[in-house]
């Protein structure tokens, strides 16, 4: 079933506008700027509220499979989310209206091999890092290997996350959440950024949400064209180039209660982190939640 789009509803205006600094998305002009004949995105839709984007599409992909399941470029749009995740299962909560909540379907299918396909969301950060960049007018960076970093009075902080999910039919959801015009007082925590608060130029949703699509239509291209081939295709060195974990002194926090501490020195063709230790090894990390040291 097509989620209604609840944008476009001849509902009460009250409803629709009652934050006139947050108007909702034009989902109408979205498909005409994005939906298109070859295009990898077939299918866009937008709901005022849900408990999670990337649930409601995996749960719509594994519906689907007894009837041929549900095609690649597939977006999925939420005005306001109830239930929304972050790795680790963390919560991500924002006001309605107030960031760009969605999740698309891929499936990279046989071009690319399954072992590449943890490249995803990072093909998916430098995406939404340059989109936002672009069509935003504000400096942005990655943290490995999923959150979007910006810079609020002289500190860095989170202001997106990335979560890329198998839908049990062979394809992958993957979720993005920003937040863009969050004020001081309504962040969830105070390490939490947003757009507007390090002074975007602009904070229009529509054109942040198509700069970021059709960004991610390009890497995702480049990148299933060279059979996931990150070094090939010149995603292995745009992540490097806007990776703020590059060249820090990090903790990779690992499962089983690890921990390894070490310069962060690479992100290898794997897209895994490789830490050079005090031991004078270098250990790549594939998994593992990754905590920004001070100098010193």
């Amino acid at each position: 079933m097509t989620p209604r789009d609840d944008s476009e509803s001849s509902g009460p205006r009250r409803s629709r506008w009652s934050d006139l600094e947050r108007p909702p998305l034009n989902a109408a002009a979205l498909r005409r700027a994005l939906v298109r004949e070859g295009g990898l995105w077939r299918e866009l839709d937008v709901v005022q509220r849900t408990g999670s984007t990337n649930s409601d599409l995996v749960a719509r992909a594994v519906g689907s499979a007894g009837a041929g399941g549900l095609g690649e470029g597939v977006v999925l749009v939420a005005e306001e989310q109830s239930a929304a995740r972050g790795r680790l299962d963390r919560k991500w909560v924002a006001p309605a209206r107030s960031g760009l909540f969605f999740s698309v379907l891929l499936r990279p299918g046989d071009a690319v091999p399954m072992e590449r396909w943890g490249w995803l969301p990072l093909l998916t950060g430098v995406a939404v890092a340059t989109g936002l960049a672009r069509a935003g007018g504000v400096d942005t960076a990655l943290k490995w290997p999923n959150d979007v970093l910006v810079t609020v009075g002289g500190e860095e902080r989170k202001a997106g996350g990335i979560l890329a999910e198998a839908s049990g039919d062979g394809g992958v959801v993957v979720g993005v959440g920003v937040n863009v015009s969050l004020r001081a007082d309504e962040l969830p925590v105070p390490t939490a950024g947003s757009l507007a608060l390090a002074g975007a130029v602009s904070t229009d949703r529509d054109p942040l949400l198509r700069a970021v699509l059709r960004g991610l239509e390009d890497w995702y291209g480049r990148w299933r064209a060279a059979e996931g081939d990150a070094g090939a295709c010149g995603l292995q060195e745009a992540y490097a180039a806007g990776c703020a974990t590059l060249g820090r002194r990090v903790r990779a926090e690992l499962p089983g209660d690890r921990a390894l501490v070490g310069e962060a020195v690479a992100v290898d063709g794997d897209g895994r982190l490789v830490l050079a230790t005090e031991a004078g090894v270098q250990e790549p990390v594939g998994a593992g939640d990754i905590v920004h040291l001070r100098a010193g």
